[in-house]
């Protein structure tokens, strides 16, 4: 799944640096199944008040899970993500996205996440080959 890129922007970001509003945009309409997931873990970070949320519903098809994987699997997009929304993303599992707050990195919940012992215990055989 690769992003959609206009010519336009194209032709910008090989005359030197795209800014994050423009790679964001890019990314939005590129995946919008994985960026309907993020915006959802993102409202639900900003209602919850407690600096995580986090979405654990599988996607419906391998081209929904591809987008998500696409989003949160690159550098660029995960961390162009990140900044726009001001938030730490975690993943696991192929589906389980998390948003932390900035400072909740240094919480014994974001580390619990982020750790093996978190991706081991969040395992399951249906999820196996995901």
């Amino acid at each position: 799944m690769s992003l959609d890129v206009s010519p336009t922007l194209l032709d910008k970001a090989g005359r030197g640096e795209v800014d994050d509003a423009e790679f964001v945009a890019c990314v939005r309409d590129s995946l919008p199944y994985a960026w309907d997931v993020i915006t959802t873990v993102i409202a639900d970070l900003e209602s919850s008040g407690n600096g995580f949320a986090d979405h654990e519903i599988p996607p419906p098809s391998e081209a929904e899970r591809g987008q998500l994987l696409r989003a949160l699997a690159s550098d660029a997009i995960r961390g162009g993500l990140e900044r726009h929304f001001d938030v730490r993303l975690a993943f696991q599992n192929c589906h389980r996205v998390g948003a932390f707050r900035p400072s909740e990195v240094d919480s014994d919940r974001y580390r619990a996440f982020v750790s093996a012992r978190g991706q081991l215990l969040n395992q399951s055989p249906e999820l196996r080959d995901c």
